[in-house]
């Protein structure tokens, strides 16, 4: 077109003898038939130029148009005009001459003028209006030069609408002619269309006359090649390609090197097919996924494995054999340079493409095998699995089997490999070896996890497998651990007994340990001799560099002294503890003042108990100390000193003891014959504390005081207003009591029935908080948790009672434990708290109470409840990582990351649990906010390799890696991981963001890839 274009405007420059085309008209203007002629002549001669002023003025002058002038002459003249004017390319010439041709009866003319218009058009580059006009005009009225110019123009407007079929007759006709002057254009442009149409011998033919054109050739010998190439004349377009090539100039130098360097790689000649491909690849915008497939297989050919990499990574995506071919050889190449982990996900995608099964089956067990090696447990445990199931006949389906066992065998995720061994049957040696420990680490999970329940029965099965050796001992101690956890003290005893026949250290395990369970287990059997012997296993004495368990284990030998009344010795241990400033030093100052009132020193037990309320002050003891002090008092008849510390006790936070307090104060001012302070006191008692046995004690009290003052009447005044009538007690008590044998018979049956019928007849009698508990326990013991909760709710509500405390811990339990409603159990481990007497259940309410804010999310209420679970002694490693995970949470989520990382630590550091495993991933996630990639990333695979069972941990670690890859603009890297999430999450919201993760990174890919859509 540029070509023709050149040509065509060669008229243009006529326009440069305007001024003497007027100098001329000047000169006739006086005939104008003289004008038309002298115009007429230059428009035959050529002088468009010079004609056009002429025929202008004498087309729209007044005395032409009004003269005689024949009308013929005067359309000609105006036909004229127009044609000059669009040979001349006057605009103003267009619609005129469109006018003229609609308007016009004179045919010659109008097709003459039809052409100009359709030439005018064609310079313009508006080939569907000439096309238009081309048609009108025919070829008639044209002469031979005007015709073919015509035919020409018409054929290449064609082409350049890419309506071949009707190019191509066109520029066929002009081809046949050698002395058209169109003639060797016309070869060109009908060799291309033959070219397009696959007709290559047609398309050869006309692209050999086109060849020797200086014009063309620099354009057509890479035609000539491709076309010798399609033919299957792959020798004879190499020869020639390579001819024209070192010839130089080629307007296609590139595509021809494309060309060569492919029929080179045909040919096998991958070391000569490289250069030609690598320079048509370098100087290329976008290529073809086929070219740059062809030029990374010569890399790899010639063992250049780094360019090899980079050229077979961008073919990944697809669902083709070449998508499939390029990631199976990037795979091999990245064995080859020892990139174990870019060679795992390249075998990713190849076993994920179904072209070449053979590929797909090698690809799917390497995969697996690669992540087995790179520490990736449960993706390995998953690929084996299917590898396993998919292709029972694969010569590489026994090495997977043996690969199976060892994952089971050394991993983590013990939940899972016990799934899979019950799915595929233990019989094989390698899968009996790998049993016992599997089944070990799946129950001490579960311990950490507290269901002792299943974990029991896990090591349970341990003892009678086979291969169990390295696993027996430590699964004694955990059936001690098990059996004290669950109150079941003499199986304790039983167990860690064997265990301590043949300590072994392993994990968690250790003997230290294993004596401390043992002591206390003796300890709640009231076996105090046994006890000390196993506290000594552990320490004789402590201080302050001592662990925990060790400055506990020599507190719990000096109590067990106490229980044995041995206090003199016991008396020597307290007195170490108070001088080394132990934290037991409250308590252990605290026993003195006990063991002074046993020795029947009420003296010294009032100091003791006067110098801990100055020493101890903020002592969780030190309420139920002033209590001891005022029963000092009281037992030594000095009652009024007992008031003070009473008081103390009444003003306290501390619930419990508020109704000791209340009836010891009565008592007191009954004795001092104070009968109004005294009444007050059993009023405030029996009043707010109406169901406590303190209050029943009361009423004896208070009866004493109206008789003697003799008032009876007052008396059942009294009791009225409390809600106590005289006769109700003796009906309660006879059917209460009736019911409770039962109960102590162990005829439940019964029991459940009597008590019920108590209950409707005295739903508010002096024994139905009684009533209540025992139903409650009945209810519990059949798993009926509906009808146990509303009973153990009915005493918990009534608290404090004797009962209360037991019965809000099961409350407690069963709305966290059966039910799951955590925000309920809540209330009841908060209310536990307040007046929980024993030091177990006090420690259970705070771990209970934090265990629903873990689980509600409430990490801000939660932090003050951790940090005091952290203060307290011989605290399980569960409580240490949930107490430590919560500050760590609270930490990170006030931008203190380097505090949080460190309590994070802190969480997997003591072992194994669902917390470990957030918490690793919780320091991947700081590093990675850091923007510490490499950290994050290996903190991240830290996750997956130790996380054990704990599946959504793992997950999001995988995410999280894709992102990191991402950050780092590794983005085959990031494609392979998210979408193994993608294929293989069971999580549907995790699988979810993953894919609009993986939806980025291939969005970014294709915006940076060098390869065409």
């Amino acid at each position: 077109m540029n070509r023709l274009i050149k040509v065509l405007g060669v008229s243009v420059c006529f326009t440069m003898f305007a001024p003497q085309m007027f100098a001329q008209a000047t000169k006739a203007n006086n005939d104008p038939d003289k004008e038309y002629k002298l115009a007429k002549e230059m428009y035959l001669k050529g002088q468009y130029s010079l004609a056009y002023p002429i025929f202008k003025t004498l087309n729209y002058s007044h005395p032409y148009t009004k003269s005689d002038v024949p009308v013929t002459k005067k359309i000609e003249a105006k036909f004229y005009t127009l044609a000059c004017g669009l040979m001349l390319n006057q605009t103003s010439a267009e619609n005129e001459s469109i006018e003229f041709i609609r308007y016009e009866h004179s045919t010659p003319l109008v097709q003459m003028l039809s052409f100009q218009l359709g030439e005018y058009y064609f310079r313009k580059e508006k080939f569907t209006e000439a096309l238009a006009y081309y048609e009108k005009a025919g070829t008639a009225n044209l002469k031979n030069s005007e015709a073919a110019q015509l035919k020409f123009h018409e054929g290449y407007s064609y082409f350049t609408l890419q309506q071949f079929d009707k190019a191509e007759p066109l520029f066929n006709a002009i081809r046949q002619i050698p002395s058209n002057p169109n003639y060797v254009d016309a070869n060109y442009y009908y060799g291309f269309i033959e070219f397009y149409k696959k007709n290559y011998d047609e398309a050869l033919s006309a692209l050999k006359i086109a060849e020797p054109n200086s014009y063309y050739n620099k354009i057509v010998p890479y035609y000539i090649a491709e076309i010798e190439y399609f033919k299957g004349d792959k020798e004879e377009a190499l020869t020639y390609a390579q001819h024209v090539l070192e010839a130089g100039g080629q307007y296609y130098e590139t595509n021809l090197k494309q060309l060569i360097g492919h029929i080179l790689f045909e040919k096998k000649a991958y070391d000569k097919a490289l250069p030609y491909l690598e320079d048509y690849i370098t100087k290329s915008a976008k290529v073809k996924r086929e070219d740059l497939y062809e030029l990374s297989y010569c890399y790899y050919a010639a063992k250049r494995w780094d360019k090899a990499i980079n050229g077979f990574k961008e073919l990944g995506g697809k669902e083709d054999s070449l998508a499939q071919n390029s990631m199976y050889l990037l795979a091999d190449a990245y064995l080859r340079t020892d990139q174990k982990t870019n060679a795992r996900n390249a075998f990713l995608f190849c076993s994920l493409n179904s072209s070449n099964a053979q590929q797909k089956e090698i690809s799917s067990f390497n995969y697996a095998k690669l992540s087995y090696e790179l520490g990736y447990q449960d993706v390995a445990l998953n690929e084996l699995k299917k590898f396993v199931a998919n292709y029972p006949q694969s010569t590489y389906n026994s090495e997977a089997k043996e690969l199976l066992v060892a994952v089971l065998s050394n991993t983590n995720n013990y939940k899972d490999a016990l799934r899979i061994i019950r799915e595929i049957g233990a019989q094989s040696e390698l899968v009996q070896r790998a049993y016992p420990r599997i089944l070990y680490g799946r129950a001490v999970e579960l311990v950490n996890d507290q269901n002792m329940s299943q974990a029991g029965q896990m090591i349970n099965n341990i003892f009678n497998l086979p291969y169990n050796q390295q696993e027996v001992q430590p699964a004694y101690f955990w059936k001690g651990e098990i059996a004290y956890r669950q109150q079941h003290y003499e199986e304790a005893i039983s167990a860690l007994g064997f265990y301590l026949q043949d300590p072994q250290t392993y994990g968690d395990v250790n003997a230290a340990d294993a004596y401390y369970t043992l002591g206390y287990a003796y300890m709640r059997k009231n076996e105090f001799a046994k006890a000390i012997d196993a506290f000594r296993h552990i320490a004789t004495n402590a201080d302050a560099s001592s662990t925990e368990v060790q400055k506990d284990a020599y507190l719990r030998e000096a109590d067990c002294y106490f229980m044995q009344k041995n206090y003199q010795q016991a008396s020597k241990i307290y007195d170490d503890i108070i001088q080394q400033g132990l934290p037991s030093a409250d308590y252990a100052y605290y026993q003195k003042a006990i063991i002074a009132g046993a020795y029947g020193r009420v003296a010294d037990k009032v100091a003791y108990l006067q110098s801990f309320d100055q020493k101890y002050k903020n002592s969780s003891l030190a309420v139920e100390a002033n209590l001891q002090m005022a029963g000092a008092y009281m037992a030594s008849e000095n009652f009024s000193n007992a008031i003070a510390p009473l008081q103390k006790v009444i003003n306290s936070n501390d619930n419990a003891l508020k109704p000791d307090a209340y009836l010891n104060l009565g008592v007191a001012y009954f004795n001092m014959n104070n009968n109004d302070a005294s009444l007050n006191s059993f009023q405030k008692l029996i009043s707010n504390y109406p169901n406590s046995e303190q209050s029943n004690q009361a009423l004896s009290y208070v009866k004493n005081i109206f008789v003697n003052l003799n008032e009876p009447d007052q008396y059942v005044a009294f009791m009225q207003k409390n809600g106590k009538t005289v006769s109700y007690s003796e009906q309660d008590s006879l059917s209460y009591t009736a019911a409770f044998r039962q109960y102590g018979n162990e005829d439940f049956s019964n029991a459940q029935k009597s008590f019920e019928s108590y209950l409707t007849a005295f739903p508010q009698g002096q024994n139905s908080i009684e009533a209540h508990f025992y139903l409650a326990e009945i209810y519990n013991q059949q798993k009926d948790y509906t009808n146990a909760l509303k009973n153990y709710e009915a005493v918990a509500q009534k608290a404090p009672n004797v009962f209360a405390e037991p019965a809000t811990l099961q409350a407690a339990r069963i709305n966290y434990f059966q039910l799951g409603d955590f925000a309920t159990a809540e209330q009841y481990y908060k209310q536990l708290k307040n007046i929980a007497t024993s030091s177990d259940n006090k420690l259970e309410s705070m771990r209970g109470l934090l265990r629903c804010q873990y689980k509600l999310q409430q990490w801000t209420d939660a932090d003050a409840n951790a940090r005091e679970l952290l203060q307290q002694k011989g605290i399980a490693s569960d409580d240490q990582q949930m107490s430590n995970i919560i500050i760590a949470k609270n930490l990170q989520a006030a931008g203190s990351n380097e505090e949080a990382m460190a309590d994070y630590k802190k969480v997997y550091a003591i072992g194994k649990s669902e917390y470990a495993a957030e918490a690793r991933y919780r320091v991947a996630e700081i590093l990675y906010n850091d923007a510490q990639y490499k950290s994050a990333e290996s903190a991240a695979f830290d996750v997956i390799n130790k996380a054990g069972s704990y599946d959504l941990w793992i997950t999001k670690s995988y995410i999280l890696l894709g992102d990191i890859y991402l950050k780092e603009k590794d983005l085959f890297n990031a494609e392979a991981t998210l979408k193994s999430v993608v294929e293989n999450a069971t999580n549907d919201s995790l699988k979810m963001q993953a894919q609009q993760k993986l939806d980025t990174v291939l969005s970014l890919k294709e915006k940076k890839s060098k390869l065409n859509n």
